[in-house]
């Protein structure tokens, strides 16, 4: 971590996760010079804010990882160049001084360097807050799951529809001493295959509901629902996940003169943008037939760096051989 001071470096990658984190192992690759900026304290993203306990099933070569187990190896894998790391800082303006990219941060550094790479995923994103939950934040209502041994013995209320809800629901089964999947439609948003392993766990799911009240002392005891036509429903629960989704937006990048399309920065086949020395990887990044996933901001990342390396060195080559072959 460094404080409040200038920096130099070949390449800055705008964002720490899993593909800001593999870009600044496979920088370190290509003898490249690297830090990372992120607003978030910790490395990881969103998985580390959002689903650090949740398994990851698209990952090539790992039938299941757990979240914080991929963004530790990927801290592990990229930790042998040893990238600067500029956590809880955010990257505000973007200027060009002598050749070179200046980002100002938000606490008043700047960092100069030969090229930036944005890994910004969805943006700053806040949680969707459950409509009666106000003052209950921390009192047994979360958004997030940090640690699933918290919820042993506890009857956990999951509200919410989409894959986030449905994911919690699964990972918390084994562990709570029940759980209640609440939605106010009769349809998911969910991945068809991850809704029936819930239901075959037998889970209970109640639909064309909505809460209506949390009741408690210091913590949450009790949750009130409101049932298709009319009817009334309490059920005991010592913790309530508010799965329901979040907003987000790209922030101070936004102002960088992108070309932006539905908040993605549209890249060509090198992930290069529509300003110069300036690079997209990952789900912040988009072109036509795009398909967000973690395995292919993984290959967009090695992708914009190999660019890069040839950017910042004409002499260099472009594809440098597998970081597997013999030296």
């Amino acid at each position: 971590m460094v404080g409040p001071m200038d920096l130099e470096v070949d390449l800055l990658v705008v964002g720490a996760g899993p593909t800001g984190l593999f870009a600044a192992y496979y920088a370190g690759f290509r003898d490249l010079s690297v830090a990372l900026v992120d607003s978030l304290p910790e490395a990881g993203g969103q998985i580390t804010a959002m689903y650090p306990e949740k398994m990851i099933y698209d990952v090539a070569g790992f039938p299941a990882v757990r979240g914080r187990d991929l963004v530790a190896a990927l801290v592990r894998q990229a930790a042998q160049w040893s990238p600067t790391y500029l956590l809880g800082r955010q990257a505000r303006e973007l200027s060009t001084v002598d050749d070179q990219l200046v980002v100002g941060l938000a606490d008043g550094a700047t960092v100069r360097a030969g090229a930036v790479l944005i890994t910004a995923g969805i943006g700053e994103f806040r949680p969707r807050p459950l409509p009666v939950g106000d003052g209950w934040l921390g009192r047994g209502v979360v958004h997030f799951v940090p640690k699933l041994s918290v919820y042993a013995g506890q009857d956990v209320v999951v509200v919410g529809g989409g894959d986030s809800a449905f994911d919690w629901a699964l990972a918390l089964h084994p562990i709570a001493a029940s759980v209640t999947l609440v939605h106010r439609r009769a349809t998911f948003r969910a991945h068809p295959p991850t809704v029936r392993q819930v239901r075959e766990l037998g889970v209970e799911i109640i639909t064309d509901a909505e809460v209506l009240e949390l009741r408690g002392d210091d913590v949450v005891r009790e949750v009130e629902l409101g049932l298709k036509g009319g009817d009334r429903k309490a059920l005991p629960a010592q913790a309530v996940v508010a799965a329901l989704g979040f907003t987000a937006d790209l922030g101070p990048i936004e102002s960088w003169g992108l070309e932006l399309d539905h908040r993605a920065v549209v890249v060509d086949t090198t992930m290069r943008t529509a300003l110069d020395r300036v690079y997209a990887a990952g789900d912040v990044a988009t072109y036509p037939g795009k398909v967000k996933l973690i395995a292919t901001g993984f290959g967009e990342a090695a992708t914009a760096v190999n660019n890069i390396a040839v950017l910042l060195d004409p002499d260099a080559h472009l594809f440098p051989g597998h970081s597997s072959a013999a030296g």
